[in-house]
């Protein structure tokens, strides 16, 4: 067999993209060592770990030839030593891994969202860790349409991901930080009357939990998240009031919050077969512990099609709930107590002494909001 001539950045540059799949050149002087060449012309070294399976270094003319090649000859000694054996992990493990691990130290809402993006977005399955490459990823990104925001968050999982993947040894490189992430403009979407109209409509059409998920955050401001969660016994029926503990909660402090007769009867419609309100469909995994409701992404676009409107999320009902209280002239720091907002007006030692302050000021912004929504809906 001839031996392949010694890579030059002269002969890199002159090498033409092929019209389809890649070529790999292979470097005469260091065995197991190239540069792959895409149709699109993108150069990126490579080392060749085992058979079918190769290491991305970087792209060619970012880093040089000269660094490339000292990278390979130390990623070549380091998998003679052992070094490189933890890459042998595959997607599949790694995420679990790191879904475990999220248990332990993040709401259980927070679990939830990763799990959904790595899982759903992201399907590797029996792939090893280091062979997933930039690219790689920004095909599974560009398949991502349903939302304006849906690449974004599926982006940034993946990087929670791969920085937690290389502290664990499993990667030395995260490939998804070379990707661009797409801003999102501040968003300002407040629903009109006849959209709170339409929208309480269609939760009656499609019901479920996701028709009641709805219909409590559109009644009590609350994120969507901390609703999700709830359990039976969070829920004080004789007080109408509602108590987050810290452990769900985005700021990491119990919130004690009432809710009116509408939303009374909106909880006392639902089924109580667990300790969740609102427990997932279906377990994934078959006598695993009972789950939350996560299916979001599916059940907003049924959704949509019940009700079509200029596109808005369900945070917008948060703002929107913010902006009618705003206009009822209720107080700003009884507004933030309604949405557990910290701030110059309810935080410090006030948030700590007095965290049922102003519940009969925020029974009565909720009273007020109820009647509107009445109002609107019998009109």
């Amino acid at each position: 067999m001839p031996k392949n001539p010694t890579l030059t950045e002269l002969a890199i540059r002159a090498a033409a993209a092929p019209s389809n799949g890649t070529i790999t050149l292979w470097d005469g002087s260091l065995t197991h060592f190239g540069i792959r060449v895409s149709p699109q012309g993108t150069k990126t070294f490579i080392v060749l770990l085992a058979p079918g399976r190769r290491q991305s270094i970087g792209r060619f003319p970012i880093i040089t030839l000269a660094q490339a090649r000292a990278k390979a000859r130390t990623i070549l000694a380091e998998r003679t030593l052992g070094r490189h054996l933890p890459q042998s992990i595959s997607w599949q493990t790694a995420t679990q891994q790191f879904i475990d691990a999220c248990r332990r130290k993040n709401r259980p809402g927070t679990v939830e969202q990763y799990e959904n993006l790595l899982k759903r977005h992201f399907p590797f399955g029996t792939t090893r860790l280091g062979d997933i490459s930039k690219r790689d990823i920004v095909q599974k990104l560009d398949k991502l349409d349903e939302t304006p925001s849906q690449q974004a968050h599926a982006l940034v999982g993946a990087k929670v991901f791969f920085n937690w993947a290389m502290r664990r040894g499993y990667v030395d490189q995260n490939p998804c930080l070379a990707i661009p992430g797409r801003k999102q403009p501040a968003r300002s979407r407040v629903l009109t009357d006849d959209e709170l109209k339409r929208v309480w409509q269609a939760t009656e059409e499609i019901g479920g939990s996701f028709g009641a998920i709805v219909k409590l955050l559109l009644l009590t401001g609350q994120r969507r998240g901390e609703i999700a969660a709830l359990r039976w016994e969070w829920i004080d029926e004789k007080t109408k009031t509602i108590t987050l503990p810290s452990a769900i909660t985005k700021n990491k402090r119990a919130h004690t919050f009432p809710f009116g007769d509408t939303a009374a009867a909106v909880l006392a419609a639902i089924p109580r077969p667990n300790d969740y309100v609102f427990p997932a469909a279906r377990d994934r995994i078959k006598g695993s512990p009972a789950t939350i409701f996560n299916g979001w992404g599916k059940a907003k676009v049924t959704f949509d099609k019940a009700c079509p409107l200029p596109p808005w999320t369900l945070h917008d009902l948060r703002r929107t709930f913010a902006t009618n209280l705003a206009g009822f002239g209720t107080p700003v720091h009884v507004t933030e107590k309604l949405l557990n907002h910290i701030s110059g007006t309810t935080g410090g030692i006030v948030a700590i002494y007095q965290r049922h302050a102003y519940l009969d000021e925020m029974r009565e912004a909720i009273e007020k909001w109820e009647a509107r929504l009445a109002s609107l809906l019998n009109s």
